[in-house]
């Protein structure tokens, strides 16, 4: 019993370790927004900040139409999310559960296209949302997401293909149809999955600036990434208000993962175990 307590001690405290390192920026941040200007350059380092000035928050809130650009951020993030979930879980449900020529091929391919940099697309792509007249709307980054993305049907397909095909067969023999067996068996069963999926897909919408930066033009359709741009560019010296719209803005991903993280674990475990 003493040499598993050992054992259990001598593992965790690598893991503490490397927690504690990942944790110090987040701290850091968090203890730089609340401090006075003349605590941030300070030699050695002041980490608990006295006074602490709490003030730094509302004051930076107010230099930006916070709540605005929260709720374009969050409009762009929910529609991104269900159009991911909805094309990406059809296009893998047909890789992974039925049976048509070239599936395989097809899956291989797409798997290529992760390997293409977004740089080498990046000037096609404007070309053709400029050409629908979409510059300076949020349509361009809505709207790819309803044609779904490699990685997010790797991860749904490799999931489904975990599913026992009995299910389909079973369904299948009652009459139910493919998109019955889609909609009213494996969807339910793929909430792991699909969390997972909408997480990543929520992270990637919420802290985008180069999407933002590229096709939005009006600032009444700004983000919160491009709201802290145009925060540095005109307070650049306010680093103790940056930090805070910062914390503001990082905050809803933390309580998002701690909300999520059983969830969002268990779909990352339980893909990609059946190739």
């Amino acid at each position: 019993m003493k040499r598993k307590h050992t054992t259990e001690l001598l593992t965790h405290i690598p893991l503490i370790a490397l927690g504690v390192c990942f944790a110090l920026p987040f701290f850091w941040l968090i203890s730089t927004s609340l401090k006075p200007d003349a605590q941030i350059f300070r030699i050695p380092p002041v980490w608990i900040p006295h006074p602490m000035r709490w003030s730094n928050y509302p004051r930076a809130m107010r230099y930006i139409p916070f709540a605005l650009y929260t709720w374009n951020t969050l409009r762009i993030c929910l529609f991104c999310v269900i159009g991911t979930t909805l094309s990406c879980s059809l296009v893998a449900y047909s890789l992974a559960r039925l049976k048509w020529r070239w599936r395989n091929w097809i899956f291989y391919s797409l798997l290529a296209t992760m390997l293409l940099p977004g740089q080498v697309t990046m000037i096609p792509t404007f070309i053709i949302f400029k050409w629908l007249g979409w510059i300076g709307t949020p349509l361009p980054l809505i709207i790819p997401s309803f044609f779904g993305n490699a990685f997010s049907i790797f991860l749904l397909r490799q999931f489904f293909m975990t599913l026992p095909q009995e299910l389909s067969d079973a369904a299948r023999m009652d009459g139910c149809s493919d998109w019955g067996i889609y909609w009213r068996i494996l969807m339910p069963l793929s909430k792991p999955a699909l969390a997972t999926v909408g997480l990543f897909t929520f992270i990637g919408s919420w802290n985008d600036f180069l999407g933002p930066l590229l096709y939005l033009n009006d600032e009444r359709t700004y983000t919160l990434s491009l709201g802290l741009q145009m925060f540095v560019g005109q307070h650049g010296a306010e680093w103790a208000m940056l930090m805070a719209a910062s914390t503001v803005m990082t905050l809803p991903i933390v309580i998002l993962f701690f909300f999520t993280q059983k969830t969002f674990i268990q779909g990352i475990a339980m893909t990609g175990m059946k190739g």
